[in-house]
């Protein structure tokens, strides 16, 4: 992962760092409303929120053929119930989880964000999230707020043994519970680092580049171990060490 000062999303909120000048550059890169482009071209009707109006405005000039609307989707999105079959998102995501204003709560943004969107989606619907995670506790509260609000589905990374070319994408199901397609250049037999599934059921899982989950059983472990060899007292470890005590009354 990038250092810290190196990711967007901690230089400035989305509005203000796609400024006229980023959005252009975005857009030799990636292109806004590229993802557009594919859905018009296969028959679909398609609507585009983005933050940025310096984004829309590039979009607005390659005349794409969707409807556009300025907004913030941490405040929910604006659609009636049941009204698509299906979301695309690249790398936006990762922006609710962080506090731009004072009065911003990233879980509370990225809960309000998925409840919407599972409304405003048929049953059966599939929603495809393209993202950069930061983190394991990101991937975790992402998927906490996803299962929320009522999905299923899970993360699958293309090229899961790549530090270049890894893309982490969420895919989730609206009412059903589908199967996760296979990431891009996985082995046979390696779905357990290329996929993780989830239900509504919360779940505790490695991140997807090894690391364990904050004071789960194996972070406290490595903690330790890494103590003895700076030659600290530790205690010894046990069947008990890590494990959830119930409370006490």
């Amino acid at each position: 992962m990038a250092a810290r000062t190196g990711r967007p999303e901690h230089l400035a909120p989305p509005e203000v760092f796609y400024s006229e000048d980023e959005a252009r550059k975005y857009t030799q890169k990636c292109g806004s409303g590229l993802s557009g482009d594919y859905l018009s071209e296969e028959g679909h009707h398609w609507v585009g929120v983005d933050i940025s109006p310096a984004m829309l405005d590039v979009a607005l000039e390659r005349e794409v053929e969707g409807d556009l609307i300025l907004g913030d989707v941490g405040a929910g999105i604006p659609f009636r119930p049941g009204m698509f079959d299906g979301c695309i998102s690249i790398s936006a995501l990762q922006w609710l989880c962080n506090a731009d204003k004072k009065n911003h709560s990233p879980p509370k943004r990225l809960y309000k964000f998925f409840s919407s969107l599972y409304a405003s989606l048929v049953r059966g619907a599939r929603a495809v999230f393209q993202l950069y995670p930061e983190n394991s506790e990101q991937l975790e509260l992402i998927t906490a707020q996803a299962m929320k609000a009522g999905f299923t589905g899970g993360m699958v990374v293309d090229y899961p043994n790549s530090s270049k070319a890894k893309k982490f994408f969420l895919c989730l199901f609206a009412g059903v519970c589908g199967k996760l397609p296979m990431g891009l250049g996985a082995e046979q037999g390696e779905e357990t680092t290329s996929q993780v599934q989830f239900t509504n059921a919360r779940l505790r899982y490695k991140n997807l580049k090894g690391k364990p989950v904050k004071r789960s059983r194996e972070w406290i472990l490595e903690k330790k171990e890494r103590r003895r060899r700076q030659g600290r007292t530790v205690r010894i470890d046990t069947k008990y060490t890590g494990r959830k005590r119930k409370p006490r009354f």
